[in-house]
């Protein structure tokens, strides 16, 4: 047992739907140097097997079992843990998932950095392991790449990939900073989560990583995930550009925001009207007329390419 992790209260969260078969097993690989269990039920079709938890646990490890009154998602689930280990004072949270796709012989690499101050989250990275990348099926593999990208634009977390995996490792102490009614209750709950660290200025470390997948059943259904996460990673963006560069603060990134954007868009916008026009008058276009468009295009292109390496420099990343 690690007894600098012993010295430390540190509870495992595991939001529980649907994983009767998985569960167990989960439970049974977790450390003795973890202090409390605590597993939301979210009031999924199979019961959670508690005698088989306790059992498991015995009396080395607290287990504490908590229920949703109704089906919240994942995110809800894990804030109700949330809330229950801050009313309770732990030092340390640590988000688990019930299907056993996260290998738990990586807490101490989520851990240490927390224990050694350096850092106050820590999560787990499934893209630096090649193998393990190669295992991945193909429709998670695309799509988890994609989602990762878009929401290193949205939340800000520019030096973080795989920012959608849930194996979470967080210190109480920044989760306090929170307001849990900006977190999203569904799929999108890890990404809001994010959102709102950015604005804590919350450092993160990435663990590299594999995830494991077995005979767990997934209720993620593709199509529909690509439409939450694009309308919210929208959101989310927009939210964060203006908070950050208009309402927190203004500086360089928003002069170039400010400038760059209009003539981008009245570079494309008049670009294409004024071809529209003279296309079906079958008429050439002035040269001036094309010089204005192409310097607003470019123009614009190269203020928001500045913006952008601002936003990157801004991020926040460890000392």
């Amino acid at each position: 047992m690690n007894s600098n992790f012993s010295n430390h209260k540190i509870a495992i969260i595991i939001p529980y739907y649907n994983a009767s078969k998985q569960i167990t097993r989960v439970v049974s690989k977790i450390p003795g140097y973890i202090h409390s269990v605590i597993i939301v039920d979210d009031c999924g079709k199979e019961p959670l097997p508690e005698k088989e938890i306790a059992t498991i646990l015995s009396n080395k490890i607290e287990f504490i079992s908590l229920k949703n009154e109704i089906n919240l998602g994942v995110g809800g689930a894990t804030k109700k843990g949330f809330e229950y280990a801050l009313e309770n004072e732990f030092d340390i949270v640590i988000k688990v998932d019930a299907d056993d796709q996260m290998d738990l012989n990586y807490l101490p690499d989520l851990l240490n950095p927390l224990i050694e101050n350096k850092s106050v989250i820590t999560k787990g990275n499934r893209f630096k392991d090649l193998k393990a990348l190669k295992a991945m099926p193909f429709v998670r593999k695309f799509g988890n790449l994609g989602i990762s990208f878009l929401t290193k634009a949205a939340t800000g977390y520019w030096h973080n990939f795989d920012p959608t995996n849930g194996f979470l490792a967080i210190k109480t102490s920044i989760l306090r900073e929170v307001d849990f009614f900006k977190i999203h209750n569904r799929y999108f709950f890890e990404t809001s989560l994010l959102a709102e660290f950015y604005f804590q200025n919350a450092q993160i470390i990435d663990i590299a990583m594999p995830a494991i997948y077995g005979d767990e059943k997934s209720n993620m259904n593709v199509f529909k995930m690509l439409y939450i996460f694009s309308k919210n990673l929208t959101v989310t963006f927009f939210k964060r550009i203006v908070k950050r560069y208009f309402l927190y603060d203004f500086n360089i990134g928003s002069v170039y925001l400010l400038i760059g954007v209009p003539l981008f868009i009245f570079g494309i916008v008049f670009g294409l009207k004024t071809w529209i026009i003279h296309s079906s008058n079958n008429t050439f276009t002035p040269t001036g007329t094309i010089m204005i468009i192409t310097l607003s295009i470019i123009l614009g292109f190269q203020l928001l390419l500045q913006a952008i390496q601002i936003d990157i420099t801004n991020a926040p990343k460890n000392s």
